[in-house]
């Protein structure tokens, strides 16, 4: 009788639950389960950092809907991967986590990278597990996939010691598993619709906010509909973007501060009120606003304030309704109110201020001009991903958005160094379902230190990413050339530079001649247009922009801050 492997249990399993893609970097005990994804089909991909490999697993996970996996060795691979399982828990993306682990005869007397590894991931995870056995690998897999998807999106991970992937079973022992192809929708109760709808009717200052859930839950369409319907004013949190197109006229990110402090009522679609949003609460929002929120998870209707109306279900079958019981009503907000006509103004104000950071080409450059020029010669349909402090910042208003889950960032945890994991798992993406479409990495110097040697793994898969460095020599701000010699100079240097300074106009371009390729260096306008005109011809591997800009570049005065800071 034939025999199987847990190496090969695990791989078969994964495949007959409609996993695609593994990100990992592999070594003692998956070294053969490495090679096993590749036999049995799977998508491989394997990258040079573990945390950087669960970044991409986690964005490949939210543009297909469907959990990828992040591979990793035992012991330090494992830890060093739970801060992209914190991050994909976080963000409330599909991703599962396979991880080897000791010999269990091993376990509590010194082996081989030693780990509680199932209890280490645990508070980063909606499920956690060893399996005990070869035959339960099929189970176990399966839950791990289930649990990942169904719901609230999160993270699963799954143990494997050294002695049960090696070990050899009678294949006709592995029971098949089932695959549930269709995970039932929660739709919402009719009296909670009836009273969002009515609230809306009522509101003289409403306004829609489109979170990153809209995106995840493919509601484009719906949620462009009612906007349609309704002529609504929207705002969007940074990966909401696109679900209605930054160009669109109902959009009012201009003036976001005014939106938000003076809504008398606010419409959530697939965000939170968390620290993006300012908590929901006073002074950043009026006193007396009322909130409809919809959210498929139950624990999170109230959180932070309680809601006027809370609605627990599914984004689109909630949106379908709430736009049938407002076209029903006859209701549009028109274009003439004095809402309207205050969020237009106030648009106009700020869209004014900007203009003369723009119109600056003198050197060194500023951020605003930096990406308003990138914008113009950029494809409509790219991908954008972007990390960063300004550059992420200023630059999820000066580089719009016209589709869904096409701007990936920090996100809702505010991780550094994912921009690389999620530009691979982007172009991967493309590769696939859209080969023409372009992935556009913007990088603040800082962010890209966290994880740019990941270039050598878009050249060896050659992935044609544009990596656009914004180098203003420093975390936040950086050092003029002279200052930073003279403060590096001074003995000892480690009390005297700034802890955000970097080294100055670092080239970064250079990391292209290790694969025998050329990058750009550029300080001046026409310097950058024509190296990412040139960038968009390298098909076959990455590109890197490095456009240095002045290390005092900041916001523009009195910009919206993020962040609302306790007052304890």
């Amino acid at each position: 009788m034939a025999e199987i492997d847990g190496n090969n249990v695990l791989v078969r399993s994964l495949k007959e639950q409609g996993v695609e893609y593994v990100f990992g970097i592999t070594g003692f005990p998956v070294i053969e389960l490495s090679m096993a994804f590749q036999v049995h089909g799977i998508h491989y991909i394997g990258m040079r950092n573990e945390q950087a490999a669960c970044y991409a697993a986690q964005a490949m996970g939210y543009l297909t809907g469907k959990p990828a996996a992040c591979m990793v060795v035992s012991g330090p691979g494992l830890l060093h991967c739970t801060a992209g399982m914190a991050n994909a828990q976080i963000n409330c993306w599909p991703l599962l986590v396979i991880g080897g682990s000791t010999a269990q005869d091993h376990v509590g007397i010194g082996g081989f990278q030693e780990c509680n590894q199932v209890e280490l991931s645990r508070p980063y995870c909606k499920y956690s597990a060893q399996p005990a056995s070869v035959d339960l690998i099929p189970q176990h897999v399966e839950s791990a996939v289930r649990l990942a998807k169904c719901g609230r999106p999160g993270v699963s991970y799954l143990d494997f010691p050294a002695n049960l992937l090696q070990k050899t079973v009678l294949e006709e022992t592995i029971p098949k598993q089932y695959v549930v192809d269709n995970y039932p929708l929660t739709f919402p109760d009719p009296k909670d619709i009836h009273d969002a709808a009515k609230l809306i009717s009522n509101a003289k200052r409403p306004l829609v906010i489109i979170g990153k859930g809209a995106a995840y839950a493919r509601a484009e369409g719906d949620v462009q509909e009612l906007i349609s319907v309704t002529n609504l004013p929207i705002l969007a949190t940074p990966m909401g973007k696109g679900v209605v197109s930054d160009l669109s006229p109902n959009s009012v990110a201009p003036a976001r501060s005014l939106a938000l402090s003076q809504a008398d009522v606010v419409l959530l679609l697939g965000a939170r009120l968390n620290w993006i949003l300012h908590f929901g609460r006073s002074p950043r929002y009026a006193s007396n606003v009322k909130v409809i929120q919809i959210d498929v998870c139950a624990e999170e209707l109230h959180n932070s304030v309680k809601s006027a109306v809370a609605i627990q279900s599914d984004l689109k079958p909630a949106v379908r309704q709430l736009t049938a019981a407002l076209r029903q009503n006859g209701y549009q907000f028109h274009n003439t109110s004095e809402w309207w006509a205050t969020l237009k103004k106030k648009c106009l104000q700020n869209e004014t201020g900007v203009k003369a950071l723009v119109q600056d080409t003198s050197a060194p450059l500023n951020y605003y001009t930096v990406f308003h020029h990138l914008q113009e010669i950029l494809p409509p349909d790219c991908i954008i991903v972007s990390e960063g402090a300004n550059t992420m910042d200023i630059g999820r208003s000066m580089l719009p958005n016209a589709l869904p889950r096409h701007r990936l960032d920090a996100g809702t945890f505010g991780t550094m160094g994912v921009g690389p994991g999620f530009a691979i798992a982007a172009a991967l993406w493309c590769r696939q379902h859209a080969p023409d479409k372009r992935v556009v990495c913007v990088e603040g110097d800082s962010a890209f230190g966290f994880s740019g040697m990941e270039i050598e793994t878009m050249v060896r898969y050659r992935l044609p990413v544009l990596i656009v460095i914004v180098n203003n020599s420093g975390i936040y701000s950086g050092l003029d050339q002279d200052t930073y010699k003279d403060l590096r100079d001074v003995n000892p240097a480690t009390q005297s530079l700034p802890p955000t300074s970097l080294s100055f106009a670092t080239k970064y371009e250079n990391m292209m001649c290790l694969f025998g390729r050329n990058g750009y260096f550029c300080q001046t306008i026409p310097e950058m247009q024509n190296a990412v005109k040139e960038s968009f011809n390298v098909t076959d591997g990455p590109s890197i922009v490095n456009v240095i800009i002045s290390p005092s570049a900041d916001r523009k005065p009195q910009q919206f801050n993020w962040l609302t800071s306790s007052k304890l």
